[in-house]
């Protein structure tokens, strides 16, 4: 080893490496990496531990208690620092490394930073077969981590301890990127996390950060201003690329300046107070009144940051057939959707770009104030349906309830089943960037795990607020165990489960369309002999949380004082009404598959409604 070299072993060099990573953020310098979830096993504990256990200060080490949510923290984790910083998760060989594989789609799925070092089967092949290692007797190369592929932004094996010069960068610069962030893997085989190399000293250097602003071509912002100074009913869609980009001041000030109604997407909630006055609500599936009247009158649509995913567009009915459609955005996948007239680049600077060569514009007072119009009316609908009494207990009860006594910087996570939903119609958001509506994979158990990576996020930033969690009893159920991580961690949380006795949503839906409900609710389970609830507060009180049960809305709010009074995470726990306590306004049409043939009549007018519906559709690529 010359004075140009240090002697590690592949574990200790990649661990090395992270921790002389840094980023600017508003001027200040942090390190990028934030730490890590793991769960050590055979494959990951004996190199990849040795190398963490002396960067314990620099790369704080959370212990999981399953791999699945360790990955869900850890996306909920760069989702509040807005894909600056990332968290790496270590899993171990073989069944460990395969629970991460949601995880990593739900990652991939919402373009979110996540660091993946999963442990890998032998390189030598000498021990072969080993403890937990799929053989495929064709192809000896072939494991489980490639299935890893379809999920992650950058995909690595390690053969050789000299490969992570390069790779780790790569993989540093796919989480860095605006167009193509998301989830890195780097397979690790055991044997060659423990080989040792001399690295160069210079790839241990400090490094500081900074997220790359691609300026729009100058002919596509003259092409997108030209459109949009011909309309007469232009529209901002303003989608979770807005806050990723720092650009909501800039939103705001184009808006402001062109009187533009905006619109906002599930990830682009809390782009603008609720009292914004061009703040016309959320769109599409979930969206509201007012919005979607907009969407479906406007001949000029800004999208902004947006992936215009099917809950947004209303599978492509929620705007005119002929209406224009430009993008902004920085992956050129997104901006070219549906015939868009594209404009790369990005959101902070492109508003800007956009904002110069529109000068003098003004939509028309008559447009502006119709969007007003039907903005009051969604706000008269909002403050009726959250409204404690005027019907059975419901989501959108708890939702106001929460909404009234919260602190405006407290941010909410909700994810799958009917709560992204009604949390996106009912939340009035009280500051910008508080909202995390995990829609974009829709998954089941990123809610109270997410919750607890979103608070030791926040507990950097803003540790007097709190993190307030919304999750239904189908998701609590298939994951819970992070209340205990929680706890065990001092990361407080305040829980909100709302017990509807099943799988509500599914079971709305399979009603909606003409079927009968049918192992949805636990009373409907043809395997069921006798339905009995939860005691879900007996429950999360047996991990250490403070939990109770309450009755009403009522309860419920004097129970989430006590809860934001307390220094510990706490469990609040109301039945909901399943078919009556649902936000019946404000939907797009969606289009799910409906059978062509049925012995139900009911089933049959379903899909010919369907098939009538289909007809709006806009015709894209």
């Amino acid at each position: 080893m010359s004075k140009d070299t240090i002697r590690l072993t592949t574990a200790q060099a990649i661990v090395r490496f992270l921790a002389a990573q840094f980023i600017e953020i508003d001027g200040e310098k942090t390190r990028i990496c934030g730490g890590g979830f793991g769960i050590f096993g055979h494959g990951n504990v004996t190199c990849l531990g040795e190398a963490l256990y002396n960067y314990q200060d620099e790369l704080p080490l959370y212990r999981g208690q399953n791999e699945q949510s360790m990955g869900f923290a850890a996306a909920a984790y760069a989702k509040y620092h807005l894909r600056r910083r990332f968290m790496f998760c270590t899993a171990s060989a073989g069944p460990g490394t395969a629970n991460l594989l949601t995880a990593a789609a739900l990652a991939h799925a919402n373009r979110l930073p996540m660091l993946m070092l999963c442990g890998d089967a032998f390189l030598t092949r000498l021990p072969d077969p080993v403890l937990q290692q799929l053989e495929h007797f064709g192809n000896p190369a072939l494991g489980l981590n490639d299935g890893f592929k379809a999920v992650s932004r950058y995909w690595d094996r390690i053969t050789h301890p000299a490969q992570i010069i390069q790779s780790l960068p790569a993989a540093l610069a796919t989480m860095l990127d605006p167009a193509d962030c998301g989830p890195a893997f780097i397979a690790l085989p055991q044997d060659v996390q423990g080989w040792a190399y001399d690295y160069p000293v210079e790839l241990f250097e400090e490094k500081t950060h900074r997220i790359r602003r691609q300026m729009p071509d100058a002919h596509e912002i003259a092409d997108a201003a030209a459109a949009l100074r011909k309309a007469e009913r232009p529209m901002i869609i303003a989608g979770g690329g807005v806050q990723y980009s720092g650009a909501v001041a800039e939103l705001t000030e184009f808006a402001e300046a062109h009187a533009i109604p905006v619109v906002e997407t599930i990830a682009g909630r809390a782009n603008l107070l609720d009292t914004h006055d061009l703040n016309t609500g959320p769109i599409g599936v979930t969206g509201s009144d007012s919005a979607n009247a907009v969407a479906e009158a406007a001949d000029v649509i800004l999208s902004v940051g947006c992936r215009l995913q099917d809950f947004t567009t209303g599978s492509w009915t929620a705007f005119a057939k002929d209406a224009q459609i430009v993008s902004l955005n920085a992956g050129r996948h997104d901006a070219g959707k549906h015939l868009s007239l594209p404009v790369v680049g990005d959101a902070k600077l492109g508003l800007e770009a956009l904002g110069t060569a529109m000068a003098g514009y003004k939509a028309p007072e008559g447009w502006t104030g119709f969007a007003r119009e039907e903005r009051a009316k969604w706000n008269a609908y909002v403050a009726e349906n959250v409204r404690p009494g005027n019907r059975p207990n419901s989501y959108a009860q708890a939702i106001g309830v929460v909404n009234d006594l919260c602190d405006p910087r407290d941010r909410v996570v909700a994810a799958a089943g009917g709560l992204p939903a009604e949390v996106t119609a009912n939340w009035r958001t009280l500051d910008i960037g508080t909202v995390d509506v995990e829609f974009g994979f829709s998954c089941m158990g990123y809610e109270i795990a997410g919750g607890w990576g979103a608070r030791i996020a926040q507990s950097e930033k803003e540790p007097d607020q709190d993190t307030i969690v919304f999750v239904g009893d189908g998701s609590y159920l298939l994951m819970n165990s992070d209340i205990y991580s929680s706890v065990l961690t001092g990361k407080k949380l305040i829980i909100m489960m709302l017990d509807n006795g099943g799988f509500a949503v599914i079971n709305k839906l399979q009603n909606n369309t003409g079927n009968e409900s049918f192992n949805n609710l636990i009373e409907d389970c043809p395997t069921v002999p006798e339905a009995f609830g939860v005691d879900f507060a007996a429950h999360a009180a047996s991990m250490g949380a403070n939990a109770e049960k309450v009755d009403n809305p009522a309860e419920l709010a004097e129970a989430f004082k006590r809860a934001k009074a307390s220094d510990k995470t706490s469990v609040i726990v109301m039945n909901v009404d399943a078919y009556e306590g649902w936000t019946t306004e404000g939907h797009t049409w969606w289009e799910v598959g409906t059978p062509e043939v049925s012995e139900s009549a009911r089933v049959r007018e379903a899909h010919a409604e369907v098939e009538s519906a289909r007809a709006r559709q806009r015709k894209g690529v």
